[in-house]
């Protein structure tokens, strides 16, 4: 009766590795530390650079900071177990980490957003783009993308909080996600399942297709040029955001794949899966705008 009023669960442990936790944490921590120090140099080189004092180099800004919650979220937890053996974690420590995740994740989605109409206004509209996105107006659209995650995601634990867990406590990852606490229920879950249906769909789908058409309109704004290298090199300045997209949606769509249609693969499949979706993003985006913007560039080296 006690397990079933405040439960704990069990992360995920690497089937056939647990006695090489201690080594397999190495490559994991490694990732965690590059994503650190590559966001926070994004972050210095920005603040350090009158000249980055941009709408897009704020919108970067947001997005590491962003990453670097989101991997601070879950991977010294993961650690934690993988070098100390602290494989139970709380119900209460479960729901908030659940929470931070999928907020995190649909604030990150909403300035991707916010950052593909940045392109298309700087680039079918350029004469309006300074007028329109100011440093009010960017502040602005972080705070909002930071109210609608908390709106959207905040009642996923709110409607996990009153069912009982009775059976299995054992989770599918190394970190608390909705889909994978709520199959753990013994109750009624259609609720929980309908509504993270819904707020994935209006969140996440609904800016995948609005970055889509955004970048329909890029397109036929840039073919109306005459030469191609014209073409080209408008099209250039594009190239580091839709990294950065594919980088976000393409381990978002491959997790929610496994989840929903992975039930008979391997236990190492879904972990790995759940660190590629947090670890991924965090350690590329830094380092796409870092290769891709010379000013970046040039004041990360002069820091360094």
């Amino acid at each position: 009766n006690s397990s079933e009023l405040s439960p704990s669960f069990l992360l995920a442990s690497l089937p056939g590795l647990e006695a090489a936790h201690a080594w397999v944490a190495v490559p994991l921590c490694s990732a965690y530390l590059l994503a650190l120090l590559a966001n926070g140099a994004v972050l210095l080189a920005v603040r350090a650079e009158p000249s980055l004092h941009a709408p897009m180099y704020f919108f970067l800004c947001m997005l590491a900071a962003i990453d670097l919650a989101l991997a601070t979220a879950t991977v010294p937890r993961t650690l934690c177990f993988y070098w100390l053996g602290s494989r139970e974690i709380s119900f209460a420590a479960c729901l908030l980490q659940m929470f931070l995740i999928h907020t995190l994740s649909a604030v990150e989605s909403t300035v991707l957003l916010a950052m593909a109409v940045d392109r298309y206004v700087a680039i079918c509209h350029p004469l309006r783009h300074a007028a329109i996105l100011t440093s009010g107006a960017t502040a602005r659209v972080g705070l909002l993308a930071l109210a609608r995650g908390v709106l959207f995601f905040l009642p996923l634990p709110l409607l996990l909080l009153p069912l009982p867990f009775c059976g299995s406590r054992l989770l599918s990852h190394s970190f608390c996600l909705h889909q994978d606490v709520m199959n753990l229920a013994c109750a009624n879950t259609t609720p929980s399942v309908v509504y993270g249906l819904t707020a994935i769909l209006l969140v996440m789908g609904l800016d995948a297709v609005l970055i889509c058409l955004s970048y329909l309109l890029i397109l036929r704004a840039v073919l109306r040029l005459a030469a191609w290298r014209e073409r080209l090199k408008v099209f250039s300045t594009c190239i580091a955001h839709i990294c950065v997209v594919l980088a976000f949606y393409v381990p978002l769509i491959g997790l929610s794949v496994v989840h929903r249609f992975g039930k008979d693969l391997a236990p190492l499949v879904h972990i790995v899966m759940g660190n590629i979706y947090i670890l991924v993003p965090a350690v590329l985006n830094p380092i796409i705008y870092g290769v891709r913007t010379k000013q970046i560039h040039r004041r990360i080296l002069s820091l360094i």
